[in-house]
């Protein structure tokens, strides 16, 4: 979250959990796993970006490859019903309204050095109780007065932890990012200022709490700009076009940040097309949701 999150080496993660040791962070990364084609509504990609700032956040390999795991064919997201459209059209704007939030998030951090390596601390949450902790994150309100339909969908939660930790809920990366959702202790403090909170980083139900947060945030904030607070993080709304719907956007900016995303007077960007695939396809095909 953060900033780029699911930062470091994939294969840091994987000697990790096969051999119980860390190594560095800045060693090779095995080839990325694409997914687009997978996806229901993205037959194709959409054209990429230009090339992001050198200090922007990198692009990890979904974190269920990094472990060794195979997606669970069986374990798909459950219907639930849909709240009838706002507007008639669902395509972002193309010309964006001024942001309605002009409390922003801190920006995202540089990358992390060569060769540092990612660490543990405290004690690691079970299986089951990180599942508990992320279902209750997903069915929380976080703007009951303003934007009270804004829900964060279960199988979201779940596919962005997966991606950015693996479900560890003890690790730290080499770029600072904490736990489950990979919180920046920069931003985790923004969003108890702003939602008038106390969360801990370092407690997993709370770094549950703290993505939840942030995902809503950038929901509300890029649902405002572009979208005329329609405020559905819905699949079926997606097309080909990976700038097509705000379900793509937040999981963009949950990666990238909310600036490199919605941008004033601009279109809506994706500027880490990849990222945005891996979390796409965690949350139909993951193991994860069969937990």
């Amino acid at each position: 979250m953060r900033r780029g999150v699911g930062r470091w080496a994939a294969a840091a993660v994987v000697a990790l959990l096969a051999a119980g040791t860390v190594t560095g962070c800045g060693g090779e990364e095995p080839p990325v796993r694409e997914v687009a084609a997978e996806l229901p509504t993205a037959a194709a990609p959409a054209e990429e970006p230009a090339e992001a700032p050198a200090d922007a956040p990198s692009e990890a390999p979904p974190a269920v490859a990094a472990m060794g795991g195979k997606p669970s064919p069986s374990a798909k997201a459950s219907a639930k019903p849909r709240p009838k459209p706002s507007r008639t059209s669902t395509a972002p704007l193309a010309r964006p309204k001024p942001p309605t939030e002009t409390r922003v998030p801190p920006p995202p951090p540089k990358p992390a050095p060569s060769g540092c390596k990612p660490t543990h601390r405290g004690t690691k949450a079970t299986q089951s109780q990180v599942k508990a902790a992320l279902a209750d994150a997903a069915a929380r309100t976080y703007w009951p007065t303003s934007a009270p339909d804004i829900r964060i969908p279960s199988t979201l939660m779940k596919a962005t932890a997966w991606q950015e930790s693996g479900w560890q809920s003890t690790i730290v990366a080499c770029d600072g990012g904490v736990g489950l959702m990979q919180v920046m202790p920069a931003t985790a403090e923004w969003m108890n200022q702003r939602f008038e909170q106390s969360y801990d980083i370092d407690d997993y139900r709370d770094n549950a709490y703290l993505g939840g947060t942030y995902l809503a945030w950038l929901t509300k904030y890029i649902g405002d700009m572009y979208f005329e607070s329609d405020y559905r993080l819905d699949a079926s709304l997606c097309t080909a076009e990976l700038d097509s719907c705000l379900l793509n956007a937040v999981i963009s900016a949950y990666n990238y940040g909310h600036a490199a995303v919605a941008r004033e007077g601009r279109p809506l960007a994706i500027p880490n097309p990849q990222y945005v695939y891996n979390v796409r396809d965690l949350m139909t095909s993951c193991e994860c949701l069969g937990f």
